[in-house]
């Protein structure tokens, strides 16, 4: 399923999506549609730093990672190798810096990032 990563950002007025990178993922296993806290660790099975999205009911290990078709995927959301690096240093920068971020599925076609304050 091809969705779009979005950034959500406030203006003076109204919150205002970025368009960030393309995703996919495997119809099969999506996650449920609903907020997520997000961070940065050590990936056992990549050996490398990724973004996870914590707190999956019933699941673990949900990441975005590279990769190029949804079958390459059980439930993690897939991007390009490069959007994937400047993802991880986004959020290792966030995650530095003490910021919570936050992914809110409305539905796979449309997923939004942004800082926990957005939400509330």
């Amino acid at each position: 399923m091809r969705g779009r990563l979005f950034l959500a950002t406030e203006s003076r007025f109204e919150e205002v999506l970025i368009p960030i990178c393309d995703t996919l993922e495997n119809a099969d296993y999506l996650i449920p549609a609903l907020i997520y806290g997000v961070g940065v660790t050590q990936s056992t099975k990549f050996k490398r730093l990724l973004p996870i999205v914590r707190q999956v009911p019933g699941r673990s290990g949900i990441r975005f990672h590279r990769g190029t078709r949804p079958e390459h995927s059980k439930g993690c959301i897939l991007i390009s190798g490069s959007d994937e690096q400047k993802l991880t240093a986004r959020w290792l920068a966030e995650q530095t810096a003490h910021e919570e971020i936050r992914l809110e599925i409305c539905d796979h076609n449309n997923l939004n990032l942004g800082q926990e304050n957005l939400y509330r």
